[in-house]
């Protein structure tokens, strides 16, 4: 019975080649998109389940009300991990992570012997880092690695790059960074051949290095000094919950003062480390995170585009009911019964999804690349080494199997035996609805996915072409990484200001675009820290203002001198009760912990610019004067020049003169800037790319209506050809219901869009306004699409010679 099922479905196939290819085409394609997405999506799932006991870790957030701002935080203060497993018989273990990188020091050169280069991403842990979590040691153990002061671990890919084929483990290197020039012993190789995790580094560094290091471990500060990661690790069988519950009284122990004296609120959350990756809305994170917002629109795309393709099946399946009515009457005759007939033709499904995956997988591994360029993903497909791929796949054959043919096969099965032998079978009315309601289903998602593209690319035109307030372009920006370079700052600086096309040489500790780590909270006369209002600020040289064509309200620029001098933005001077036009000459005053009372005046007011993405509104900022270049980490150059090879070409000849043993590496200002919407951007290439193949596949089914449907119609075309009708009336004729199903579909779409694309809108403080002639672009275009592809059939169809159609009769 199977063979001959199988024999009858390959014979089919084969007899009616147009439609096997459609369907085979349309399957293959929709399930090499599904496959790759659901790859994605898993892939970004996956991160830190590799880690023992997993379950019982959690990472300690904060959420902080600061004069009225909240803040979502991913790090809390130094002293908390020690005291929680102190106070808490539950807590197992802690350790702390600081990402040194987001604190001055953005790359640190490495040096064994003759080799040198620069290295970025390093962490100052706890020696308890590695006792909770899991990685690979090529070289060394995890046990003690980092006990003893001065110890780190590096990363395979570093290590190869320090030592080649030696061995790393007890060699000595040289770390030189923005916090000093150190011997560093490795103790460790590992790699993450275990699995992805959060916490990816290129160097794993005791906490017990340095000064710096151990000022953090000791660090007794409570309410601020929320910059580091916590990480907790319960006993089996304790409840997370229980132990959230106790935290506001552990928090009230020990800062209750502090806080009140600060006017701060600060609640402490246990968050499972396995979500970290895929939870977005946090100030800080050592890594880029997934937004599970962005995968759900991933999976929801897939799936659409995998529906489409088996829309096509079923259309085409059931269009085409009349050419195989003969065999099901004569199957039932001999004895098949109505279940026989759903297995036979759930079965020549499956045989097509089969197909259609096997086809799958050799043009997935093709178009790989590019579709991991467009998502910035390392996917990679282990054939034999991933059960889960495995199961992916048998998930997709089945699903689509049974989706693409099972209305097929019940309507197919329920034909009456007598009146298709006698000849008398029509297709009914009710497959005719089902069919137009699918494509009215296929349109609805292309439009919207078109829409959704239109909205996307005009949200994207206009961040790139707001003005922010200050001036993106024309700016070359260059890092300093190490005391010895920062040191030669000043001289440098000085060197490029005699350059002809250079405007302005500025020396900052942050550059505009960056995530602004410092904040603290500031108030005017009359006030105290509890009604202090928490401004970002950044250190500059006299030259921040000309560098960046920011335009003073009111005051004076800096000059050469102005110590614990600040201009703040007019954000700040609001929150602070300030009027822009006197607030210069205001003095602000500050308080850390118990140290003394401290103060900087106000000499200038600047107009509002938008130095963090347009994500966020605003928020109070000041930058402070600081004259001494060399505690600087960045110098940004401003220039009128065009020829910038040139330029550049100056510059360099300037920075192997004062920095000789620096490598001359620089960044452009505007592509900082665009980095900020690396996601939205990632999003619009992928909904560009996949819209395109969900319209071809949608062309695909509408092109075999169209010619099933002309066929059909044939003798009518043929009679209408002979009573004089034109070929314009015959392709208006044809066309005329496609278009019909298209038009509903943009009714139902429009709604659809607009809800969807209001949503995702929300997330930037500055965006476009919702137009009609964004949804009218994009029902003109599907019309369009739709007119081509049937139009194609519609025109071979009321050309053809009508004595062909009517010679039989």
């Amino acid at each position: 019975m199977l063979k001959s099922y199988l024999k009858t479905a390959f014979r089919f196939l084969l007899k009616n080649k147009t439609f096997s290819f459609i369907n085979i085409f349309g399957l293959a394609t929709g399930t090499l998109c599904c496959l790759y997405i659901l790859l994605y999506v898993q892939d970004q799932y996956s991160y830190d389940k590799q880690h023992n006991s997993v379950k019982n870790i959690y990472r300690l957030t904060t959420d902080l009300v600061l004069s009225g701002d909240k803040h979502h935080s991913a790090t809390s203060s130094p002293p908390i991990a020690p005291a929680l497993k102190k106070d808490f018989p539950e807590v197992q273990n802690v350790t702390r992570v600081v990402e040194v990188d987001k604190l001055g020091a953005k790359e640190h050169l490495l040096r064994y012997k003759e080799k040198s280069f620069y290295e970025s991403e390093a962490y100052l842990v706890d020696s308890t880092f590695f006792d909770m979590f899991n990685y690979n040691f090529v070289e060394g153990h995890a046990t003690h690695a980092l006990d003893d002061p001065y110890s780190v671990v590096l990363l395979k890919t570093t290590a190869d790059k320090l030592f080649g084929s030696e061995n790393a483990v007890g060699k000595m290197i040289n770390i030189n960074d923005a916090y000093g020039k150190h011997d560093f012993k490795v103790t460790g190789v590992v790699d993450e051949s275990l699995g992805k995790s959060h916490l990816h580094a290129n160097m794993f560094i005791t906490m017990k290095s340095s000064s710096t290091g151990v000022s953090i471990a000791n660090d007794n500060e409570w309410a601020g000094n929320n910059f580091l990661f916590t990480y907790v690790k319960l006993r089996p069988g304790a409840d997370p919950k229980t132990l959230e519950k106790k935290l506001p009284a552990f928090l009230l122990k020990y800062a209750s003062q502090k806080l009140k004296q600060l006017g701060m609120q600060k609640e402490l959350h246990l968050q499972p480390v396995t979500s970290i990756h895929t939870t977005a809305g946090f100030d800080i994170e050592p890594t880029k995170t997934a937004n599970p917002s962005f995968l759900l629109i991933l999976v929801l795309i897939a799936v659409l585009i995998q529906v489409i393709a088996c829309i096509n099946f079923m259309n085409l399946s059931t269009a085409r009911a009349s050419k195989r009515a003969k065999e099901v009457g004569v199957r039932k005759v001999v004895g098949a019964g109505k279940y026989d007939l759903i297995k036979q033709f759930l079965g020549e499904s499956f045989i097509l999804s089969f197909i259609g995956v096997i086809i799958a997988l050799p043009l997935l591994w093709i178009v790989l690349p590019y579709f991991n360029d467009i998502t910035h993903a390392d996917i990679r497909l282990s054939f034999f080494a991933d059960y889960r791929l495995w199961l992916i796949l048998t998930a997709l054959i089945v699903v689509t199997g049974l989706v693409a043919g099972s209305y097929p096969a019940f309507y197919l099965s329920a034909f009456e035996a007598i009146k298709v032998i006698k000849g008398n079978f029509n297709s009914r009315i009710s497959a005719i609805g089902i069919r137009k309601i699918l494509v009215i289903i296929q349109f609805v998602v292309s439009i919207v996915m078109i829409t959704c593209i239109i909205i996307i690319y005009s949200q994207l035109s206009f961040i790139k072409n707001k003005d922010l307030g200050f001036d993106k372009n024309q700016k070359v920006i260059f890092n300093f990484y190490t005391d010895d370079a920062q040191k030669q700052m000043p001289a440098l600086a000085n060197d490029l200001r005699q350059i002809a096309g250079v405007k302005a040489v500025n020396s900052a500790d942050n550059y505009l675009s960056q995530f602004v780590m410092h904040d603290h909270g500031v108030y005017p006369a009359g006030g105290n820290m509890a009604t202090a209002i928490d401004a970002q600020n950044i250190a500059s040289d006299q030259y921040f203002i000309k560098a960046y064509g920011i335009k003073l309200l009111s005051g004076r620029d800096f000059i050469p001198g102005d110590s614990n001098k600040v201009i703040i933005n007019t954000t700040l001077a609001k929150r602070l009760n300030l009027n822009a036009q006197t607030a210069p000459g205001a003095r602000l005053y500050s308080q850390f912990g118990n140290g003394p009372l401290t103060f900087v005046t106000v000499v200038g007011v600047m107009n509002d610019f938008n130095y963090n993405s347009l994500h966020d509104a605003v928020r109070p900022f000041m930058v402070e004067y600081d004259g001494n270049a060399g505690d600087m980490s960045s110098i940004i150059v401003s220039t009128n020049s065009k020829d910038y090879k040139a330029l550049l070409t100056q510059i360099g000849a300037i920075w192997h003169k004062d920095l000789p043993s620096v490598p001359f590496e620089y960044s452009f200002m505007d592509s900082e800037v665009q980095k900020q919407y690396e996601t939205e951007i990632t999003l619009s290439n992928i909904i560009n790319s996949f819209t395109i193949i969900a319209i071809l596949i949608s062309c695909l089914g509408l092109f075999g209506l169209a010619a099933f449907s002309a066929e059909q119609r044939n003798k009518e075309i043929g009679i209408r050809k002979v009573l004089g009708a034109s070929v314009s009336g015959l392709v208006s004729l044809l066309s005329k219901d496609f278009l019909i199903l298209v038009g509903v579909s943009f009714v139902i779409a429009t709604p659809m869009a607009w809800y969807g694309m209001s949503k995702w809108l929300e997330a930037f403080a500055y965006r476009i306004s919702l137009s009609w002639w964004m949804f009218a672009l994009a029902g003109v275009m599907a019309v369009l699409i739709a007119v081509l592809t049937v139009s194609t059939q519609a025109i071979r169809a009321a050309l053809a010679n009508p004595v062909k159609s009517l010679k039989t009769e």
